[in-house]
This record gives C-alpha cells, sequence and structure tokens, in this order.
C-alpha cells in the first residue's frame, strides 16, 4: 500500500539528521523567536538551486552580514551606510537583497514582525495562498523601483501568476508544524491547510507514484499533489513533503 510505504519513508527521514543538509538548519540556529523568524524569511528566498551553494551563502549573509543577530541587524538596517556585498545569488542582485532587507526594517520598526504580516494577510481571507499575496503586497507597495532587478520579484515572486510558490509554502512547513524538523512556532494557522512545497523533483515523484496528473508544476499542481496527500492524512498532508524526498533518495529519482 503506497501509504504505507510513504510513512515509512517520513520516519525515516522526518529526523534530526535531515537538518544538517537542508535550508531549515537556519531556522534551529537561533534560540530567540524574532531571530528565527527573520532567519527563516531570508533563507527561504534563498533556497533553490544547488544546496552547496545557497548554504554557503546563508551562513556567509548570517556570519559576516548580520554578525549572527539578525533581529539586531534588521532593527538598525540603515540603507545609506550599508556596506552589502557578495549576497548576489543567480537571478538576484545585491541591491535586491538590500531593498528587501529595507523594507523587513519598515516592517520591524513599525512594531511589526514578520509573523504578524503573515497572521494579519491571512486573518483577511482566511485562505493561504491569498496570505501569500499579502505578504508579497506589502514588500511590493514599499520597493524603490529604480533599485532593483527582475531578480528582486525572483526572490519574492507574485503568487497570482500562479507558480508553486515551492518557498514560501517550504517556509510555513517550518513554523507551522512540529517535528524533529520542522520548528512550529506559529499557531495563527492550521497545518492541515498547510500546501505542498512542490518543485521539479517533488513533482516528479508524485507523478511516478500516481498523485499527480497535471504536466505543470503551477498552483494547479501544488492543490492536486496537496489534496492527493490529504487522502492519507487530512490533519497533515504537509509530512509527506518527507515521503516524496526519501523515496526519490531510495529510488534514486
Amino acid at each position: 500500500m503506497l501509504k504505507t510505504l510513504l510513512d515509512k519513508y517520513i520516519l525515516r527521514y522526518e529526523t534530526k539528521d535531515f537538518i544538517k543538509d537542508d535550508p531549515v538548519q537556519f531556522v534551529h540556529g537561533f534560540d530567540n523567536k524574532l531571530d528565527i523568524e527573520i532567519a527563516g524569511f531570508i533563507a527561504s528566498m534563498f533556497a533553490y538551486g544547488k544546496r552547496e551553494v545557497f548554504i554557503s551563502k546563508l551562513n556567509y549573509i548570517f556570519n559576516n552580514i548580520m554578525g549572527n543577530k539578525p533581529f539586531e541587524y534588521i532593527k538598525n538596517f540603515d540603507y545609506k551606510d550599508n556596506n552589502i556585498r557578495n549576497c548576489d545569488y543567480r537571478f538576484s542582485k545585491d541591491c535586491d537583497f538590500i531593498e528587501i532587507l529595507r523594507i523587513m526594517n519598515i516592517l520591524y520598526n513599525e512594531k511589526e514582525t514578520t509573523e504578524s504580516l503573515f497572521k494579519y494577510s491571512y486573518e483577511q481571507t482566511k485562505d493561504i495562498w491569498q496570505m501569500f499575496q499579502g505578504v508579497v503586497d506589502y514588500f511590493y507597495a514599499r520597493v524603490s523601483q529604480d533599485k532593483i532587478t527582475q531578480g528582486f520579484y525572483h526572490m519574492l515572486p507574485n503568487p497570482s501568476k500562479k507558480s508553486a510558490l515551492k518557498r514560501l509554502n517550504m517556509l510555513m512547513r517550518w513554523f507551522v508544524r512540529k517535528s524533529e524538523v520542522d520548528i512550529g512556532i506559529w499557531n495563527f494557522i492550521s497545518k492541515s491547510e498547510l500546501l505542498i512545497p512542490l518543485d521539479t523533483h517533488s513533482a516528479r515523484i508524485g507523478r511516478k507514484l500516481g498523485l499527480l496528473t497535471r504536466k505543470d508544476n503551477g498552483y494547479e499542481s501544488v492543490i492536486e499533489l496537496t489534496n492527493k496527500l490529504k487522502e492519507f492524512d487530512c490533519k497533515d498532508p504537509v509530512k509527506y513533503d518527507f515521503a516524496l524526498f526519501g523515496y526519490g533518495v531510495n529510488n534514486k529519482i
């Protein structure tokens, strides 16, 4: 039975050993909730491409740029005096990241937090996709267009374009679920409402297992695969993200 097989992979891979090679390591690297939220948000934006490359980049950002004090750094961020260098990554440039930091500084100096931004956006519609739209719109409304490249929009993609939003869904998995891997510090939304963090790898495995029929890797495929996984566990469908990972490892897909 497929559910039994996937449940075995969850037990095997949703362990502390998973953390060291995954971007989730950055939310485990801090004790203060404000540091954790900022670290997770930033880590999720860089979490694509080769793991060793973006993990190295994130280590540089948190250690060399932020001095391992994300909240203090954001709270005191000075756009005019910044000396940020070497934070470019693939599609995004230093200027794109600097703009995100500047807007995060605005958020935190308005006495808000990453959680309050997501929570407020969710409470307006009680819909996770519209929540993402509200969060992204907050940044879009404050960005200085003459100071960014298109890489800014790759770091914070527009939900209305119906891409998979893998990194935002991954961030929600980290912060809403509670396990040996996921940190579970947000409770304004149920884990039953989370959506699978779909990428080319998990989509390919989903099709191989007959869990996904659509050929694209966009929003509709996220919904289809999540709904299929809800048949296995309606209360926590996204835990099968670990099962898809494990199946791919064991079957070299």
